[in-house]
């Protein structure tokens, strides 16, 4: 690695160092945030690590890139295609992070392929909450290396990880079936899996009405060129829907770019939320002139700004394939929250705070965004018997979402045993547990004006106090 990175790595090493030996708390700041919650940083106990933000070496033989943790997805693939390579999984949004994608628990439509993002990662150095400087990988530390997987951050500061790569193609050749059940969505993924494609989601529009998408890395175009990531081109899901109305199958091309983040602009469907708020009308001029602020990066500074992921519910939920019908069927009973994405994964067992209890070939992700709730004890009501349900059925939640479980909760989910012994034996007790990290504390005065005109004229800041 280069010198500037370690010595990037050397005064941050000092200055955490530094707390633990006082036994002064402190949490990482990283310059940006895919978390739905909202967040604020006292300064006197923050680590700034924004700088870590560079791509240190590609190895086209080896196909592996070592990046520093702050890098996003958009720029990594930027340096990596340069090569004719890719991540075998990229998360949907460009300003993910690669420490985001480890700590965070990221998974996409090649999951089903690959595992987590985490999956895909040789190793990770790691400044521990004493100054030390380790690298984890599946041989060395590999308890911190499988434990860091959905840890929030609270088990070490990751400072860089080296990720595998396989080879690029010009296009993802796509093929949207149409569904008429959650049975036979999931049944219909299921026999995907065991075809030669690379990419599986889904979206349910209804309990009796939906598309799944199925996708090959190809050089070569088969049916119509179908671009999403330029200001008049249809948001990815509103395209998914018309198909999805005609019950026809569909195939189409799409270059490789425009489908690993055809969900960006729009955020899947949560962007239309805004136009509802503000009375604004949902078609395709309005969206055009509105584009620039309809970008995952500026809904995420919107929804922090604002306060409204506290009127909104975000959830990312997996489940074992067992279990996902009847978690799909009480969402349409009780809460009827449309549309839904699915996405099968393969679970890494081997990392608990991912998928402990998940002991199953196959785990399917739903995620559930759906429209303003202004009541906060209706909205909290939701939320909780979201919760309830999922833990019911043996699911897990992921963690960048509001959590509202109670402490004993919580670990009646997760294993605290083991994580406090992972905690103890690397020296995480400066840092927050990860209970404290992801449990909503406060609740905020949701200001969706404030949260647009930031968006549209300030820089993405979040929340400090002294």
């Amino acid at each position: 690695m280069n010198q500037l990175h370690r010595h990037a790595v050397d005064r941050i090493a000092a200055q955490i160092r530094d707390h633990y030996l006082n036994r002064r708390p402190f949490r990482i700041f990283h310059g940006s945030t895919n978390s739905t919650r909202i967040l604020e940083f006292k300064r006197s106990e923050m680590i700034d690590v924004s700088s870590l933000d560079q791509v240190l070496s590609i190895d086209a033989a080896r196909r592996v890139v070592i990046v520093e943790p702050n890098v996003p997805m958009d720029k990594l693939i930027e340096h990596t295609l340069r090569y004719g390579l890719v991540p075998p999984v990229v998360p949907e949004f460009p300003g993910i992070t690669v420490g985001g994608g480890i700590q965070g628990g990221a998974g996409e439509s090649s999951s089903f392929k690959y595992g987590f993002f985490s999956q895909t990662v040789n190793w990770v150095e790691f400044i521990l909450a004493d100054g030390r400087v380790i690298k984890a990988s599946p041989t060395k530390h590999p308890d911190l290396f499988y434990g860091s997987a959905g840890s929030s951050g609270t088990l070490g500061v990751i400072t860089a990880a080296e990720i595998q790569l396989i080879p690029a193609k010009k296009y993802v050749q796509l093929t949207y079936k149409p569904v008429s059940s959650f049975k036979a969505a999931l049944n219909e993924m299921c026999r995907q899996t065991e075809a030669e494609g690379d990419f599986i989601d889904g979206i349910m529009f209804g309990a009796d009405h939906g598309v799944i998408i199925t996708g090959k890395l190809t050089d070569h175009k088969n049916g119509k060129l179908r671009r999403f990531s330029r200001a008049h081109d249809q948001w990815y899901y509103l395209h998914a829907q018309k198909i999805d109305e005609a019950k026809q199958t569909v195939v189409e091309t799409v270059p490789l770019k425009d489908y690993l983040f055809r969900y960006d602009r729009g955020a899947f469907w949560v962007g239309r939320y805004a136009f509802d708020r503000f009375e604004v009308p949902f078609n395709g001029m309005m969206r055009f002139l509105l584009n620039p602020i309809l970008h995952t990066r500026k809904l995420y500074q919107a929804l922090q700004d604002s306060g409204a992921s506290q009127e909104h519910i975000v959830q990312d939920l997996t489940l074992p394939l067992g279990s996902a019908q009847a978690f799909l069927e009480y969402l349409d009973e009780t809460e009827h929250i449309y549309p839904l994405w699915l996405c099968p994964i393969k679970p890494e067992l081997r990392s608990p705070l991912l998928c402990n209890g998940l002991d199953t070939p196959l785990a399917i992700n739903i995620g559930v965004w759906g429209p303003q709730i202004a009541d906060y004890k209706q909205f909290l009501n939701v939320n909780r018997r979201i919760e309830a349900k999922l833990s019911e059925l043996g699911g897990k939640k992921w963690l960048y979402a509001h959590t509202y479980y109670t402490e004993e909760e919580f670990w009646q989910v997760y294993d605290k045993q083991w994580y406090e012994r992972l905690r103890k034996k690397y020296s995480a007790t400066t840092l927050p547990s990860i209970y404290e990290k992801v449990r909503v504390k406060n609740r905020y005065i949701v200001d969706a004006r404030r949260g647009v005109y930031k968006t549209i004229f300030g820089r993405a800041k979040l929340r400090m106090r002294d």
